[in-house]
This record gives C-alpha cells, structure tokens and sequence, in this order.
C-alpha cells in the first residue's frame, strides 16, 4: 500500500487520484482516435470525458452519503467533498456510472451527435479507466476484500492485520479484459450501440460475482446494494443489445426489399 506517491513540500500526491488523472489521459488519447475515424472531432473527446469524469464524481460522492451517511450529509454538507486517506471519505461506482450520462446526453444533444457511437466509443475506456482506479484504490487501501488464509491474501495495515482478499487487484484483471474484448469486438461491430450494450451486461456480471469477495456494505435483502443495481444493468443492457439488433435487422431488411429506382 502506498496512499501517497511523492510529496512536494505540503503538497501530497495520492495514489487514487494519481491513477484516476492516468486514466483520464489514456482516455482522452483512446477516444480522440475513435472520434477521427468516426468523423468527429478530436477535441470533443477532451471535453465529454472530463465532463462526464467530474459528474461522476459527484455522482459517486452523493451515491455514497445517500446510502452510508444521509445524516451526516444534512448536518455538514461540506463534508461532502472530503478526501480521506488518499482517496476520498467514500465513492460508490454506479452513482458515477449513472450520473455521467447527464453531461453526456446534454453534449450529445448540443452538437447533434449519435448517442449509440458515442456510447460505443467510450465502452471500452470505461472499463479500462476503472481497472486503472482500481489499481488506485490497491495502494489506498479501499475497497479491500473479506478476510481469507487462501495465498492470494494481502494485508492491509491501515484496515487491520487480517489478510484479505485483494478485490481491488481481482477488478482491475476482470475489466483489463473487459477492455481488450470490448476494444476487439469495436472493430468488428454490426451495430451502433452494440459495445455500449455488451458493457453494460459485462461490467454487472463481474460486479455480482466480485460483491462475494468484499466486504458487504448496504445490503438489500439477501444481495448488495451493487449486485441489486448489478442485475437492473444487466437486465438493461440485454433489452437494449435485443432491441437495437433487431432494428438492425429490420433496416437491412428494408434496404434489400426497396424498391430501385427505375
């Protein structure tokens, strides 16, 4: 674990955040490329990502102290923005997730742009963006796993001295790979918003199976707060890759069976 990476006199520099300015770099750079070949330009990739990159923050935040800390949300609001031991008092993923489609789907409407490629574009940068934070999270020692004696155990000091798995390093591989197959498969996509929808059944499998191994937090019924909304995403994902092949189909259909112009 190593919260902070370097001082400079009283100015820290932390791990988690270091990670989360990498990832929006490598992102920037990523969708820059896809925004070219899909005939946009470059500089709208910039704007979208830190947009949607700082409402999911707030999304994250107020997420967080909706679920865990409501009363203390209303009695020191700016409490709100707290950074706590190099990352933050505390983010929850899916308020980001959910709360960056607003600064999206206002940019889309403003410049007239096709909300299924956009969404395809950004897909495979999401889920390597969060395998960077996570790696992010490893060294601030968040988002730690439940205690085990399996050897992929870690300990971390500032928690306690149980060995735990590493669920933050479990993330990080599960969507390394995500990217890599979402990147593959965007090349080789018979849709638009066939890689937006194939993100958004890959990333709640991966979040159900990954809740088993943390820490459980807000509990609804018998599942986490994570894997409820996990199966709401999945069940989303799948209606939207079903409904938007099939509007495919029916296009190409409608293609060949028109009539030529004589």
């Amino acid at each position: 674990m190593k919260p902070i990476i370097f001082s400079i006199g009283n100015f820290n520099v932390y791990s988690w955040g270091f990670m989360m300015a990498l990832a929006v770099i490598i992102s920037v750079w990523g969708c820059g490329r896809l925004f070219e070949k899909e005939g946009y330009q470059r500089e709208w990739a910039m704007d979208l990502i830190v947009l949607m990159a700082l409402a999911g923050l707030a999304g994250s935040y107020l997420l967080y102290f909706v679920t865990y800390d409501w009363g203390l949300f209303w009695s020191s609001p700016s409490q709100y923005w707290a950074m706590h031991r190099g990352g933050v008092r505390g983010l929850v993923w899916y308020g980001g997730f959910i709360a960056a489609f607003i600064p999206l789907t206002i940019y889309i409407k403003r410049k007239n742009l096709s909300f299924w490629k956009l969404g395809d574009i950004f897909a495979p940068y999401l889920a390597l963006s969060y395998a960077l934070v996570r790696i992010g999270c490893f060294l601030a020692g968040c988002c730690y796993g439940k205690a085990t004696a399996s050897f992929l155990g870690v300990v971390f000091p500032y928690v306690d001295s149980c060995s735990r798995y590493p669920t933050q390093l479990m993330s990080s591989a599960a969507n390394l790979l995500i990217f890599a197959f979402l990147l593959w498969s965007y090349h080789r996509r018979r849709f638009s918003g066939q890689i937006m929808s194939l993100y958004l059944m890959l990333y709640p499998i991966y979040r159900f199976i990954i809740e088993y191994f943390r820490e459980p937090e807000a509990m609804v019924g018998s599942l986490t707060q994570a894997q409820f909304i996990s199966i709401i995403i999945f069940l989303v994902g799948a209606l939207l890759y079903a409904w938007l092949s099939r509007r495919q189909r029916k296009q190409q259909e409608w293609a060949e069976n028109e009539p030529a112009d004589n």
